[in-house]
């Protein structure tokens, strides 16, 4: 009793709480001096995004924490400075359904903590958080707060990763993962400050007090040591053992001796936990928080030691100890493979869901890679476009536009980033003052890019818009501007057409199309609309003869073709009428491929650098018109940038750079030949599609064989496996499939040569500025465009032979009726050079009968054609009750019970008074045909001179026939043998 008593009357003395009261006072004012330090300090927070791929383990993280323990900074150092020392934040938080990890630090520590992170964590992503995740304030009605502390000594370990077969991490994880609303969140924090080697002899002296038998030790007093230590040297609890004895240890104190011994061998860290819910309902709130402090108590071991939860708390202000970071005491420690099984990245064992992983692993770039660096002198021969994501380097890049020529090939998934890519390329184009062509089967590509042409460049501009119906563009692929391109012009429209109709296309079927294009391009100014005329029109297949040099085209069409009776002659021209007037037939398209005379000239847009932006929006036109109007456009540019073969010195054919997006809708086998010669003449191709299998193998070889730089953007499982081949060894076909919007992977050409693969994002638009589209398109409405109305009336002269009047008239003239002259448009006399102007010619039969189409809105976009409709005029009969159906220049003769497409004759609407010869068969009663002919009057230099029906040619073939040798003296012959005969003649 009296010793209890002295033990009162020495506390109380002076000697005692005199001094206590001092260090009490100081460690206050020291906290409050670290509370300030802190606060002040300009700090940072890092978001973590590892790969899917990752397959690092514990060992990385716990090498991690070995090497950040060098921040730690010199006891001695401190106390002069007067500083404190630093740490860092460890922290995993579900905040709108989303599990992110994050490190936070004093901004003067951050390079090196980066630097750390990716000696372990190579393909680690890291970047700065746009806001930290904290600092926001929640409107949650529930904020529950608590840490975690140990359950014994500090210096006992706990249960680490090396003891576990599944990684502890998925536990916390999925704990996170299982809140049900977005609105509940949970935040895990994680603060760790390395301590001084002074806490293992601290651990010794602990294992000692084991050893010597020593039951309860002031020793492990926390935050109050220096107390426990005074107190110690005053009054020291009589233990066991004392007096000489030795304790004999137990098989538990051996086991706790020798694993306290194991964490004293390792680097150390002061650690604070601890954890937030938000939420709306205090119920979920206590389960949310029993759950997360249930997946800490997996760390707890039997006999050793473990977490349990402390200091829990429903005030809200409580929140602001886990917003400011602050660390005052020393918490609790653990070594750096305890904290390496708390704290680290997931890796390919950890399947929980909404955790944020990186899009891929990123690599880095080549030294040589051109930088844009504010030197116009450096930066005008870059074509700038990305930004290098390497560890959190980012530099503004582009390509060498020498380079370029080697053609660039983009690929990826819808809304990737791939035309936002075509932009930037374009626009480096415009800054450069070079020219190019766009073509774009959307047409936003288009409608941007003519946002940021300035009005320097406004009258280069070449818009081409089907869906302007107003307003036709003249493009006719059958033009001949070099006599010599006619073998290559006639290939390439096959080709396209052969690409379109592959399915149904036969080698009859191109046999004949090849001549008949072949034929065609000896004619003065041939379309695509001549293509069934010459298959249909007797007369106008003579006429294109007359013009054909060819002795091998001549001799198909005279020696063969000719041959051919009624029959084999429809069975073979059937599928080639089938296949050309699927587009023909569209008035749309018509009008544009139907005038004889482009309206711009794509050599001289080349050589001239201009602009030619070509809308092919599958929306307005459709999609197979979209294809072959785009394929023409593709052919036509090969060919004239092969027509710059007659400038000797290849230094002087200006590069002209060549855009099309879906390339695979306009690409024909021939795309191997631009790939592969285009850099000779000058074009520079930028291609994109979405995936490889759109493509056909041939133009797959070219592609991947021929193109210098190849970019890849978020693709197809299957792709991947194709692509990274591309970019090996860098990256693998896993690191194809996760990356987000706008990152790429690109193996481009520097200097000629290939560089190693690497990763990087697109760069921004800039603001657009001035909109000159409206100015741009009315421009070129005016320089390359007709009015509509003028086309159709135009081609309906060229495709429709002429009105014959009622009454007969005398016929023309021999000499008139052989006379053939080139195809016009009419022209008006002020019109501008190499563009005519389409005018109407009025007669008076027109002024009577003809009316004026309505107003069309001239605003570039397709609008319905209101149709003028009159009534059908019925078919004439004749006086025998014969159905006379008339087809352009045809009539059939539809006698009752007669096969109406086996009575087919030539037909003028005048000659209604010639009679009809019925042929009988002998023996047979078999269906009568009777067939009248008559020669169509032919063009004359007058348009509007209107021809007279030759009435007297029937009479005349009459008697010439009669004069013939071996003619046979009966009447019965049959139509065909005499269509037989009229082709031979």
């Amino acid at each position: 009793m009296s010793f209890f008593i002295d033990f009162i009357q020495l506390v109380l003395s002076p000697w005692v709480w005199v001094p206590v009261c001092i260090i009490l006072g100081f460690m206050t004012w020291q906290n409050n001096r670290r509370v300030k330090e802190v606060l002040s300090v300009d700090s940072t927070l890092l978001v973590l995004e590892i790969p899917k791929t990752n397959d690092k383990s514990e060992l990385a993280a716990e090498q991690l924490f070995a090497s950040l323990h060098g921040i730690l900074r010199d006891s001695n150092e401190l106390r002069k400075s007067g500083g404190v020392q630093e740490h860092l934040s460890f922290e995993i938080a579900s905040v709108r359904g989303q599990i992110r990890f994050y490190v936070w630090m004093p901004k003067t520590l951050q390079s090196f903590v980066e630097g750390q992170i990716y000696a372990q964590y190579p393909s680690v992503q890291i970047h700065e958080a746009s806001e930290d995740y904290v600092a926001n304030e929640r409107t949650h009605k529930v904020i529950h707060t608590a840490e975690i502390t140990v359950t014994d000594s500090q210096y006992l370990p706990i249960k680490t990763f090396q003891n576990f077969e599944v990684d502890p991490l998925a536990g916390i994880t999925g704990t996170l993962a299982k809140l049900e609303d977005t609105d509940e969140e949970i935040w895990v924090q994680v603060l760790t400050r390395p301590v001084a080697d002074s806490w293992h002899k601290e651990s010794y002296n602990w294992i000692e007090k084991v050893k010597d038998g020593g039951g309860f030790s002031l020793l492990d007093g926390g935050g109050f040591k220096w107390l426990a230590t005074i107190l110690e040297a005053l009054w020291k609890v009589p233990e066991p053992g004392e007096g000489g004895s030795v304790k004999e240890l137990s098989e538990r104190d051996k086991s706790r001796i020798a694993e306290a011994e194991k964490k004293a061998a390792k680097l150390g860290y002061q650690i604070k936990i601890r954890l937030a819910y938000l939420g709306d309902s205090q119920s979920n709130a206590r389960l949310r928080m029993q759950a997360i402090v249930g997946t800490f108590k997996q760390f707890n071991s039997t006999n050793l030691n473990g977490f349990t939860v402390a200091n829990s708390s429903f005030d809200k202000e409580s929140i602001n100890a886990y917003r400011s970071r602050l660390f005052t005491d020393d918490g609790f420690i653990l070594n750096i493979e305890e904290l390496a099984s708390v704290f680290h990245l997931p890796h390919t064992n950890v399947e929980t869901p909404n955790i944020v992983w990186a899009s891929t692993k990123t690599a880095e770039p080549p030294a040589k890679l051109p930088v844009i660096t504010g030197d116009r002198a450096n930066d005008e021969n870059i074509s700038a476009f990305g930004l290098t994501n390497f560890r959190g380097i980012n530099h503004q890049f582009g390509m060498l536009r020498y380079d370029r020529s080697r053609h660039v090939y983009i690929i990826g998934q819808t809304g990737a980033g791939k035309s936002g890519l075509l932009e930037l390329f374009a626009l480096s184009d415009i800054f450069h003052n070079q020219g190019y062509a766009i073509i774009d089967p959307h047409g936003d590509f288009a409608i941007n890019n003519m946002k940021f042409i300035p009005p320097s460049r406004l009258k280069d501009v070449v818009y081409f818009n089907p869906a302007d119906t107003a307003y036709p563009v003249g493009f006719n692929p059958l033009e001949v501007t070099d006599p010599n391109m006619k073998s290559n012009i006639s290939s390439e429209v096959i080709g396209v057409l052969k690409r379109m109709f592959g399915e149904s296309w036969g080698p009859r079927l191109e046999y004949i199309l090849r001549y008949t294009i072949l034929a065609l391009l000896d004619r003065p100014e041939p379309t695509m609309l001549d293509i069934a005329r010459m298959l249909t029109d007797k007369k106008f297949r003579k006429e294109t003869l007359e013009y054909c040099k060819d002795t091998v085209v001549l001799q198909f069409w005279k020696q063969e073709f000719g041959q051919w009776g009624d029959k084999q002659v429809n069975e073979a021209i059937a599928p080639v009428l089938n296949k050309v007037g699927a587009f023909t037939a569209n008035p749309v398209i018509r009008n544009i491929i139907g005038q004889p005379k482009s309206t711009f000239n794509i050599r001289k847009i080349m050589d001239e650098g201009k602009i030619l932006v070509v809308n092919l929006s599958k929306g307005l036109i459709g999609e197979d018109n979209a294809g072959i109007l785009g394929s023409f456009l593709v052919t036509k540019i090969q060919l004239a940038a092969m027509s710059r073969s007659d400038i000797p010195d290849v230094k002087d054919r200006r590069p002209f750079y060549l855009y099309v997006d879906e390339f695979q809708n306009f690409a024909t086998d021939s795309f191997a030949t631009i790939l592969s010669e285009a850099r000779k003449y000058g074009l520079n191709l930028t291609v994109a599609n979405q995936y490889i299998s759109q493509m056909t193998e041939t133009v797959r070889g070219a592609v991947f064989g021929n193109v210098g730089t190849m970019i890849s953007f978020r693709v197809s499982a299957e792709d991947a496996q194709i692509l990274a081949q591309q970019f090996e060894p860098q990256f693998e076909p896993g690191d194809l499939l996760q990356m987000h919007n706008r990152h790429f992977i690109i193996n481009m050409v520097i200097k000629g040569e290939k560089a190693p693969a690497f990763s990087a994002t697109t760069l921004n638009l800039p603001p657009a500025g001035v909109d000159n589209s409206e100015a741009i398109i009315a421009n070129s409405r005016q320089f390359y465009a007709h009015n509509r109305q003028d086309v159709e009336e135009a081609i309906d002269k060229i495709i429709q032979p002429p009105e014959t009047l009622k009454k007969p008239t005398k016929a023309p003239s021999p000499k008139t009726q052989q006379s053939t002259h080139p195809r016009k448009m009419p022209v008006i006399p002020t019109a501008t050079p190499n563009r005519p102007r389409i005018v109407r010619e009025e007669s008076p039969a027109s002024n009577n009968n003809t009316k004026k189409a309505p107003d069309i809105k001239n605003d570039g976009q397709l609008h319905p054609i209101r149709q003028i409709k009159t009534p059908p005029k019925k078919p004439p009969v004749s006086k025998d009750g014969v159905q006379i159906i008339q087809k352009k220049d045809e009539v059939i003769l539809n006698l009752r019970g007669v096969d109406s497409s086996t009575a087919k004759a030539n037909y003028t609407s005048a000659d209604t008074k010639n009679s009809v010869e019925s042929q009988n068969t002998s023996n047979s009663n078999k269906s009568q045909e009777t067939t009248i002919k008559n020669k169509q009057p032919q063009d004359t230099k007058d348009s509007n001179l209107v021809k007279e029906p030759n009435t007297a040619a029937p009479k005349k073939r009459r008697r010439r026939r009669k004069r013939k040798p071996n003619q046979p003296n009966t009447t019965a012959e049959s139509s065909s043998s005499k269509e037989q005969k009229t082709s031979s003649d």
